[in-house]
């Protein structure tokens, strides 16, 4: 473990430009924004999950084993794809939110970090 060094006297010009940078990312910090990215992508993969259920039980219906009526006349499944567009959209609009969420997090650590560093520089935290 590296010996922590005594900090060097702020001038004071140095000492308020410090201050203020530590002012601006503990307003930044106060709230993770990447968390209601997480939430999105939460919701967007329950949704998924549903509606690949329901696509799935779809072509079960349509193309499953077990005795079938003989169709009158070709149909086009509805059903069966737009439960299946909607379990595609979802699951993107999920990926896109966890990525999001992913690169905001760092963010968030590196200005946490930056201010942790700013609070020891400062003498408000040993």
């Amino acid at each position: 473990m590296a010996a922590v060094q005594d900090p060097q006297p702020l001038d004071e010009s140095e000492a308020e430009r410090l201050r203020e940078e530590h002012d601006r990312l503990a307003r930044a910090v106060a709230t993770r924004t990447s968390i209601d990215d997480v939430r999105r992508g939460a919701y967007a993969s329950f949704l998924c999950v549903v509606s690949a259920g329901l696509a799935a039980k779809f072509a079960w219906d349509r193309w499953g084993w077990g005795p079938h009526r003989a169709p009158i006349r070709f149909r086009i499944p509805l059903l069966f794809f737009s439960a299946l567009v909607l379990a595609l959209a979802s699951g993107a609009v999920a990926a896109w939110a966890f990525r999001r969420a992913r690169r905001l997090m760092r963010a968030e650590d590196r200005d946490f970090a930056r201010l942790r560093e700013l609070r020891g520089r400062l003498g408000i935290e040993p």
